[in-house]
């Protein structure tokens, strides 16, 4: 992996003048990416333009890209980073100069999802608030983008100095990681595996430590396992060893784990993680978001062994200061996560990055 240094920039107290045009990466159509030059976006009184300075690449974008899964034309990118260059006249918190990361998604609080808490079921958190142009999809991959009033007023941050743009873009992950322990009511003490020690999984690693838990991360790339000893894995094991069921076993007195989740997207992680853990356990589904795919399941294991099968999906409203305060904290290491930082005409290399993991690759961000 590249040695980065990821370090906090100063705020700019002169923000530099805005252009009427920007360089965006634009989806065109199934695996079709191009560098265009495309309007800077206009905006509304309660509105922002944040001048983005990092953005990452989410396996949940190129799911869309790979699969052809939107109508084009779009720009992608949520995981968002950058400067305030322009504030709507009603606006009070930012202005410009401020430093920000932006969610891209907040949920209406009033409807019957969002009374049980289902946030991301709801119609008003479907609405995508930030955009480089075209329908709305993020924007991130582009030089601008525009913040709308309600992310605005509850789905933005400002960063402190002594924390790097590459650090805050991780605050929408991990809140989704975050979500998902919440989900699968994880409690302290507990022992958890966590299938995939990818960008994601190492997120959803060290959340689960610093609920008190005992995290066992599984991946197939010696690389990564070193990295999670390293977070807090204890222990970090070859998810094709043989000999894997037997060393779980001896660290869960021959129970299994009480918690398994899947923050891979092979299908075969699911089988295995059902007939890992302990009778009366949970296995949760992280990374499974391709509409219509279909994977075996053992329902035997889920009717007499009370072992439960749950999923969990994007943010969750209530845990934005939690996610802040463990990035900003450095609680949750995240600056560890990022092996490439690349520019807008290096997008190509970005996306077969991101695509295709290695031992030298984790979490790849897009600097405009």
């Amino acid at each position: 992996m590249q040695n980065l240094n990821l370090r906090a920039q100063e705020p700019d107290p002169q923000p530099p003048a805005v252009p009427a045009a920007m360089r965006a990466i634009v989806y065109r159509g199934t695996n079709r990416l191009a560098l265009e030059t495309v309007p800077v976006p206009e905006i509304g009184d309660r509105e922002l333009l944040v001048r983005v300075h990092a953005c990452g690449v989410c396996g949940t974008d190129l799911k869309k890209i790979e699969l052809g899964l939107v109508e084009p034309p779009r720009i992608f990118g949520h995981e968002i980073a950058g400067t305030v260059v322009r504030a709507g006249r009603l606006v009070s918190r930012f202005g410009p100069g401020d430093r920000v990361a932006v969610y891209h998604h907040v949920p209406c609080r009033n409807c019957f999802y969002c009374g049980k808490k289902l946030f991301s079921q709801c119609e008003h958190y479907r609405r995508t608030g930030t955009t480089a142009g075209y329908a709305p999809a993020g924007g991130g991959f582009s030089t601008y983008v525009r913040v709308m009033d309600w992310i605005v007023e509850e789905g933005t941050a400002a960063i402190p100095d002594d924390v790097s743009f590459e650090e805050a873009s991780f605050l929408e992950p991990l809140n989704t990681c975050l979500k998902a322990l919440d989900t699968a009511d994880l409690q302290a003490g507990e022992v958890v595996v966590v299938f995939g020690q990818g960008p994601v999984g190492l997120l959803l690693m060290q959340a689960a430590v610093a609920e008190g838990a005992r995290v066992i991360g599984l991946d197939l790339i010696p690389r990564r396992l070193e990295i999670a000893r390293n977070l807090g894995a204890d222990p970090a094991l070859d998810a094709g060893d043989a000999g894997l069921g037997a060393a779980i076993g001896r660290l869960t007195a021959g129970r299994g784990p009480d918690l398994a989740i899947v923050a891979t997207a092979d299908p075969r992680a699911v089988s295995a993680a059902q007939a890992m853990v302990r009778r009366g356990g949970r296995v949760l589904l992280f990374a499974n978001t391709v509409p219509g795919e279909v994977i075996p399941v053992d329902v035997s294991r889920i009717c007499m062994e009370e072992k439960r099968l749950i999923g969990s999906y994007s943010s969750s409203i209530e845990l934005h200061e939690k996610a802040a305060g463990l990035i900003f904290g450095r609680k949750v290491r995240v600056a560890p996560l990022v092996s490439h930082c690349l520019p807008l005409d290096r997008f190509d290399e970005a996306i077969r990055i991101a695509s295709h993991p290695s031992a030298d690759s984790l979490k790849v961000i897009i600097q405009p």
